[in-house]
């Protein structure tokens, strides 16, 4: 527990993550930043959450976006 007091993802689930994102951004600016079908083609949440969760690269990105916002 000690060692993420400074993980700034720590408590924050991928659909929290992902729902600020597109909140954020939007889904077309979204899909330019980060270049996957889920973003671009009839894009969704529940979908997104889906790949997202099978891919750790695209899930990477993700969450290095959203560090990125926060900053």
């Amino acid at each position: 527990m000690e060692e993420q007091k400074n993980n700034p993802l720590h408590g924050k689930t991928l659909e929290m993550i992902l729902t600020h994102l597109v909140e954020y951004y939007g889904w077309d600016e979204l899909g330019a930043r980060i270049n996957i079908n889920s973003f671009t083609s009839n894009p969704s949440i529940k979908s997104s959450l889906t790949f997202l969760r099978k891919t750790p690269w695209a899930r990477k990105k993700v969450e290095d976006l959203y560090l990125k916002t926060l900053s």
